[in-house]
């Protein structure tokens, strides 16, 4: 289970990557794994606002549909539209290609309270 230290991560199983004030998010190599083959990824639509916790989008795999919570509050600057075509990029590639949204970050402090990934390798045990 591969869990890169350059990153930050949520309890929610999402991460978290930081360039200047936009914040990278995907969800991690445990989530797909958990969720198994990706069907659909429906995300939000650029310049929506989101709030951090709450549910910016869904994820649907053969054996479950899951919520995207997003980990910092922002406005939604880019979306992987590949990931229209091509949901399955999300298993093979989560942390690269399988990246889902940009999103400019409103409070800079947010991005301190995401796990490390030590923490998040003890939250996934």
């Amino acid at each position: 289970m591969s869990v890169p230290s350059e990153l930050k991560y949520t309890k929610d199983h999402e991460w978290a990557k930081k360039e200047s004030d936009t914040i990278i998010i995907g969800i991690t190599d445990y989530a797909q794994s958990e969720l198994g083959d990706v069907v659909f990824v429906e995300l939000p639509a650029v310049g929506d606002q989101v709030n951090k916790d709450d549910s910016f989008g869904t994820i649907e795999a053969v054996k479950a549909v899951a919520d995207l919570f997003s980990p910092v509050s922002g406005e939604v600057v880019e979306i992987n539209e590949g990931l229209g075509d091509q949901p399955d990029i999300v298993n093979s590639d989560p942390y690269g290609e399988g990246w889902m949204v940009k999103i400019k970050v409103a409070d800079d402090s947010e991005w301190n309270s995401l796990m490390s990934s030590e923490d998040y390798t003890q939250h996934i045990g």
